[in-house]
């Protein structure tokens, strides 16, 4: 049993492209582990992690949390826009819009 590996991913994605490094790494590793081995933080050197959340499979996880055999780890990016204002906006938008149903003067 000693020595045994898992084998794993670390994804990264910017708007114009995804990085995803597979890596094979002792049982054990934490996300933070791995995404140190992946060499990913020297290529995107605005990554931050004490800033940027990370997870396994889009859910939130721990710099401290142990991998499994196939995870994904993931760094996420800020968000430009908080979802929930784009949504209210969305939803102001559409009730101007179906007010009134356009002007038939004439």
């Amino acid at each position: 049993m000693e020595n045994e590996k898992i084998h794993i991913e670390v994804a990264y994605a910017l708007p114009e492209k995804q990085v995803i490094i597979p890596l094979e790494v002792a049982i054990g590793t934490t996300i933070e582990q791995a995404i140190q081995a992946s060499g990913i933080l020297i290529v995107f050197p605005d990554i931050d992690l004490s800033v940027n959340k990370v997870g396994v499979f889009s859910k939130i996880g721990t710099l401290d949390q142990v991998l499994r055999e196939k995870d994904r780890v993931e760094i996420y990016r800020k968000l430009i826009a908080d979802p929930k204002e784009v949504r209210k906006r969305r939803a102001a938008e559409g009730k101007k819009m179906k007010k009134g149903g356009g002007d038939l003067t004439g």
